[in-house]
């Protein structure tokens, strides 16, 4: 896969997700399963689901995260190779799993070459795309909105994702990666689960001290890329007691390896829960 394919890349991003979307619905279910505590759960490597647990406890949980009700945040998803960027305000209801995006600029995914400011808004069964408020019947259009929708907020969410119903993990061993030691996790999903034959995967590089992953590597079965090489370094801060990761740093695969600068960068600003959102306000509130 070239470098210079980046924008197909980056429309991908939508469809990796699909797999994870699926099993949406069960959200509630898992969140009112989970029993608060306030004591950290067993890290061994001897058992890898004990490693997806701890992640999910590093971040602040899930129970946490509910009681949040919404977030706000502004996300910049910026093309270093194409100097190309989107900028949207996003809103998500967990409990929905509603999302939103407004754009104010658009260059890469979103409608690219239109103008006009570009709407999407999920709200838990449809999806509608407007643009300057007026809803578009632009095919194309419509299905990256709902991808869209659906990928970002799983990206929010995919420390509490990864351990959905249907995964399958495996340890890998140890890395040593700019002065830390990480422990590798495998994770893809059961395809009796999924749906589908070819399913995401991830190498995921765990920090044994802060059980947050620092960096990961991961497959676009969409895109012909049925190993994951694709890797993304994230960059934590601590918002409210969630640990949110504010840049997201991927680097593309070539013939030549690797990069030294990221080809996409991604950052979240403004991060604001408990916003009073439900579906009926979600866009009415935004203007």
């Amino acid at each position: 896969m070239k470098t210079q394919n980046l924008r197909f890349i980056a429309i991908a991003f939508l469809f990796m997700l699909a797999s994870c979307s699926e099993k949406a619905k069960k959200t509630s279910e898992k969140v009112e399963a989970i029993v608060e505590t306030k004591t950290a759960p067993e890290y061994t490597t001897a058992d890898p689901q004990s490693i997806l647990a701890a992640i999910e406890y590093a971040h602040g949980g899930w129970r946490d995260l509910w009681k949040k009700k919404d977030v706000q945040y502004t996300y910049n998803y910026h093309s270093t190779d194409a100097n190309k960027t989107d900028i949207s305000t996003e809103r998500y209801i967990f409990s929905s799993e509603a999302s939103y995006g407004h754009y104010t600029k658009h260059e890469i995914n979103v409608m690219p070459g239109v103008s006009g400011e570009v709407t999407q808004c999920f709200d838990g069964k449809e999806t509608m795309v407007l643009v300057d408020g007026t809803v578009t019947e632009d095919q194309q259009a419509n299905v990256v909105g709902d991808f869209l929708r659906k990928a970002n907020y799983f990206w929010f969410v995919m420390p509490y994702k990864l351990n959905d119903e249907g995964t399958i993990t495996t340890y890998l061993g140890q890395e040593a990666l700019n002065g830390t030691t990480y422990d590798k996790l495998n994770v893809t999903y059961d395809p009796e689960i999924t749906g589908k034959t070819q399913n995401d995967s991830y190498v995921l590089y765990v920090n044994p001290e802060t059980k947050l992953i620092d960096r990961f590597y991961f497959s676009l079965p969409f895109m012909g890329v049925n190993e994951p090489l694709i890797i993304a370094d994230y960059e934590y801060k601590d918002v409210e007691g969630q640990m949110i990761a504010t840049k997201r740093s991927y680097y593309m695969p070539s013939e030549n390896g690797y990069a030294k600068a990221p080809n996409l960068v991604q950052t979240l600003t403004n991060i604001s829960f408990d916003n009073g959102f439900t579906v009926e306000n979600l866009m009415a509130s935004a203007d």
